[in-house]
């Protein structure tokens, strides 16, 4: 170690009171995390990229500071759907210093990274207060049926208004309008469950049938669009 003339000049004096970092919760245990190693939670973090074009979902299961679980979302370009490809095959198995570290090509996946880390030496994490911890593989429960993500996309205009296009249920097949032309409700076909029925043996025709549902006051429409079309 070096030091400058000025501080070699310097008389020791004795350091006061050291307690050490706070505490901070961490799996249903308060823990004074000195290394990487000493952190562990479950969370959720997300990203964007620097012409703000798309967007990351990262969660992230750490255990003693080794990421063993890694589900990676993302909306925007095609290059970031690749680039997240890749993060999930180089983000488990690394600390979470390695990982806030290493370039994920995408600018939305290493912000989400960023902020994952932030979150999780902290003591924010989803899991802060729950003993243990989330089992590997809990990041599954955040997705739909036949693990598809959650997605909403709605287009919508002053002069045509609302086309509802994607939700949670599924994807959108036709829109009911009421008297007024305002939507009153939604036929939908679940995608997740149709495709893994289909992955199962089932005839795709007989699948999508089944898979077939509304919301709202569909039924008591006076009049039906299709929202791609019309």
């Amino acid at each position: 170690m070096n030091y400058s003339h000025e501080v070699e000049q310097m008389c020791p004096l004795k350091k006061g009171c050291d307690h050490g970092p706070a505490p901070i919760p961490e799996e249903g245990k308060w823990v004074k995390a000195y290394e990487i190693r000493d952190i562990s939670g479950l969370t959720h973090g997300v990203g964007w990229c620097a012409p703000q074009q798309g967007t990351c979902k990262l969660t992230l299961n750490v255990k003693n500071g080794v990421i063993e679980e890694a589900l990676v979302e993302t909306i925007g370009c095609s290059g970031m759907t690749h680039s997240a490809a890749m993060a999930g095959e180089i983000l488990p198995g690394k600390t979470i210093l390695e990982a806030l570290n290493t370039d994920l090509v995408c600018d939305a996946i290493n912000v989400a990274m960023r902020e994952l880390f932030l979150q999780i030496v902290y003591g924010r994490s989803q899991t802060a207060f729950s003993d243990d911890g989330l089992p590997v593989g809990a990041s599954l429960e955040d997705l739909g049926k036949g693990l598809r993500s959650m997605t909403g996309t709605i287009f919508s205009t002053k002069a045509k208004g609302v086309r509802y296009l994607e939700l949670t249920e599924g994807y959108i097949l036709s829109l009911g309008l009421d008297a007024d032309n305002e939507v009153i409700g939604y036929k939908f076909v679940r995608v997740g469950k149709m495709l893994e029925a289909i992955r199962h043996g089932a005839d795709p025709k007989e699948a999508y049938e089944k898979n077939i549902a509304t919301y709202g006051r569909y039924d008591e429409a006076v009049k039906y669009i299709d929202p791609r079309e019309e």
